[in-house]
């Protein structure tokens, strides 16, 4: 009697008892885990990759017959013992290749020569090696098929490769899909009839046969395209239904005043706002009015004028009686955003003082590290609502911090915070707060699209007249070691026409040395160092994120004032750092940095209508992946280019958030990136069948993937993201 398995049903149906242990270590805990988990790749039938292509590292896997096999012994550098090592050949249409077995013992080498004779064909997989000056496999996975006959012609035409999985390699992960696929019952249909028919698809059952066992490339094209829809429809159907909840969630709405405090400040400012600013400002404007929260995305170039934005709408939530809170990640940057909101606002900022303007507001600041009455003062200004604009670091989240009338959220830099943190500070109003994101990391339409599906998304493309060209040049050190010295009279070049440098170090300088690779440079041992060497004679300064909040403050104020002519920093100044007179910057060990830092970076220069020179100092190897990385950043200003090869290299999965959640990623076969056809027919689709049927009741296998994210921890950083 054949025993049917459900999706649902505990993985352990379909792998036995003496594989409990194993299939725990997968992370899988049902059938359809397991059947979701598909193939990274497939391998042709008596095919070898072309080896001029290759490179060391590369994950290889290929079919081919044994031409040679020869044992050999050798002495254990570890235990002093003799030791066996097998060399193996392998023969496929279009080349040959190395595969080495290391054995503590001649029995154990005995039977791998048994097992890959002379004339056997098999299927191996494992990282290339350029060893002796040739290509070959150490250890590989192997899978030998039968000695009679015409093997190749029995072989599938395509083999699925799977990721290893716990203690599972590909073979056993083959078979146990295979077990499956011949057990389970009946396999949940997660699209609509109609949508399915309308995307010409085929039905989810075959489409996971096909995934895993196709018999040409058209069954697996059709399965790809079956279930790479699926992710985007069911991903989309969960962000189309927090659209539906968030606008029925009342809120308070913050109108304008045509004689508030934002009209006065409007009617002071010495610039005309850019176009994009006027329109996200409208934008913003008429949600703030509303009756339902506003939850929208705020996304812009370096220096594009975010800051003026949330401070338009901050005053405006002030003119409606309530309160706004700017969350910042660092303290530098809290400080910063104080200064600056501070200048820009004048007596306007200066409500119950001295001086104070007739419609002012007071600002206060609140971090983990101020003094107990500055403390006490700022809490009590946020609780009495005599601040109407409050902006700190995580020290606004504690509980004890409470708000008289909080009605605008505006979060700076979002990534840097987790879901939590995010909802911890919004929970404190006493109706949903209106919510502004902001990001300098300029993100892909159709990323935003899925990443933050649930947020209304605002651009500013554009940049303020004033700001000046930044030139980017990658110094490779490791070929020219004598360009460093170059970069270090740039900028004295600098210094000396006037103007102001950074220097960005990877390291503070008390971390313990890292287990591999080149020592990075450290702040605190470069700084001593500059300021008695190359650069004699300046006044250099150091930052990082282990000092003092006063140092730090005292330490910035000074650069700003043009007191100090070279900072050498860590990325605390990353973000927000506005001084005008800073024309260049060094950042060493630059291939440690991602794309997206260093665009961040670099636009700390060239704000004060200078142009700026940004200069890429690497000691990575000459055509490695980290010194395409640098020279793609020197290559272009554009932010969105830059973070589509940000992205590209840290694959979707991060980008849906997993390291907030601590879930892998559940997008498998869909590209944010590469598939924005998809995704815009997705959610196209997914919202007009909303309006049909909200409950998802008339597709049960729907209804079950929708609530199974929105039920996850996944779902924690969708819904409050």
């Amino acid at each position: 009697m054949i025993v049917r398995v459900g999706w649902d049903s505990p993985l352990t149906a379909v792998t036995g008892k003496a594989t409990t242990k194993v299939v725990k270590e997968t992370g899988f805990a049902t059938v359809g885990e397991l059947l979701e988990h598909y193939p990274r790749h497939y391998v042709e039938r008596g095919r070898l990759s072309d080896l001029g292509e290759l490179t060391e590292g590369d994950y290889l896997s290929l079919v081919g017959q044994i031409v040679h096999c020869e044992q050999h012994s050798y002495q254990d550098r570890r235990t002093k013992r003799t030791a066996y090592r097998l060399e193996v050949r392998v023969k496929a249409e279009d080349g040959v290749l190395a595969l080495t077995y290391f054995d503590r013992t001649k029995g154990s080498s005995d039977w791998h020569a048994k097992e890959y004779a002379v004339g056997r064909v098999g299927l191996f997989s494992g990282r290339l090696k350029w060893f002796n000056n040739h290509w070959e496999l150490t250890n590989p996975d192997s899978r030998m098929y039968v000695e009679d006959g015409d093997v190749l012609d029995r072989m599938p035409a395509l083999i699925p490769i799977y990721k290893a999985v716990g203690k599972l390699n590909t073979w056993q992960i083959e078979e146990t899909v295979g077990f499956a696929l011949d057990l389970l019952d009946e396999v949940p249909e997660t699209l609509p009839d109609a949508v399915r028919a309308g995307e010409d698809l085929i039905g989810r059952a075959q489409a996971l046969r096909w995934i895993h066992h196709p018999d040409d490339f058209s069954q697996l094209g059709a399965a790809r395209k079956r279930l790479r829809y699926d992710e985007a429809f069911v991903t989309q159907t969960v962000l189309a239904r927090r659209r539906s909840a968030l606008r029925a969630i009342p809120a308070s709405p913050r109108p304008g005043r045509e004689d508030g405090i934002l009209a006065a400040f409007d009617a002071r400012l010495p610039f005309t706002l850019t176009a994009g600013q006027a329109r996200v400002g409208e934008e913003i404007a008429a949600e703030l009015a509303a009756a339902h929260p506003m939850h929208r995305l705020l996304q812009g170039e370096v220096g594009s004028g975010k800051t003026l934005v949330a401070l338009r709408a901050m005053l405006q939530v002030v003119d409606a009686g309530g309160q706004a809170a700017l969350l910042a990640p660092t303290e530098v940057l809290a400080q910063q955003h104080l200064r600056s909101i501070e200048g820009m606002l004048g007596d306007l900022g200066r409500g119950g003082l001295l001086g104070g303007a007739e419609h002012a507001t007071r600002i206060a600041l609140l971090t983990g590290s101020m003094g107990t009455a500055a403390r006490r003062q700022a809490m009590l200004d946020a609780a009495s609502g005599d601040a109407g604009i409050v902006i700190g670091t995580h020290a606004l989240l504690e509980e004890k911090v409470q708000f008289f009338d909080l009605g605008l959220v505006v979060v700076d830099e979002q990534h840097r915070f987790g879901v939590e943190q995010r909802a911890a500070l919004t929970s404190k109003a006493g109706n949903p707060p209106h919510v502004l994101v902001m990001t300098a990391t300029p993100i892909p339409r159709t990323v935003a699209m899925t990443v933050f599906g649930d947020l209304d998304t605002s651009t500013l493309s554009e940049l303020p007249a004033g700001r000046g060209d930044v030139q980017t040049t990658v110094v490779p050190v490791r070929a020219q070691p004598s360009w460093l010295e170059r970069a270090w009279q740039r900028i004295r070049e600098e210094v000396a026409g006037g103007h102001q440098a950074y220097v960005v170090c990877a390291r503070i300088g008390d971390e313990p040395p890292a287990e591999e690779g080149p020592e990075l440079h450290a702040v605190e041992e470069l700084a001593p160092e500059l300021a008695q060497g190359a650069l004699q004679g300046l006044r250099v300064e150091m930052l990082h994120g282990r000092m003092t909040p006063d140092d730090k403050d005292r330490v910035m104020q000074a650069f700003a004032a043009g007191d100090v002519d070279v900072l050498v920093s860590t990325t605390v100044i990353e973000v927000g750092v506005d001084v005008p007179n800073a024309t260049v910057m060094v950042i060493l060990d630059a291939e440690r940095f991602g794309v997206s830092q260093l665009h961040q970076l670099r636009g700390r220069i060239g704000r004060g209508g200078h142009h700026g020179l940004c200069l890429l100092v690497t000691g990575a190897a000459p055509d490695s992946p980290s010194l395409e990385r640098l020279v793609a950043v020197a290559s272009t200003r554009d932010g969105f280019e830059l973070s589509r090869i940000d992205l590209e290299q840290r694959r979707e999965g991060n980008v849906l958030g997993v390291e907030q959640s601590g879930r892998r990623s559940e997008l498998r076969l869909l590209s944010v990136l590469n598939d924005e056809d998809v995704i815009v027919a997705a959610r196209e689709a997914a919202s007009a069948y909303l309006e049909q049927d909200p409950d998802l009741g008339a597709t049960p296998g729907l209804r079950g993937a929708v609530l199974a994210i929105e039920e996850s921890e996944r779902a924690d950083f969708l819904d409050k993201g």
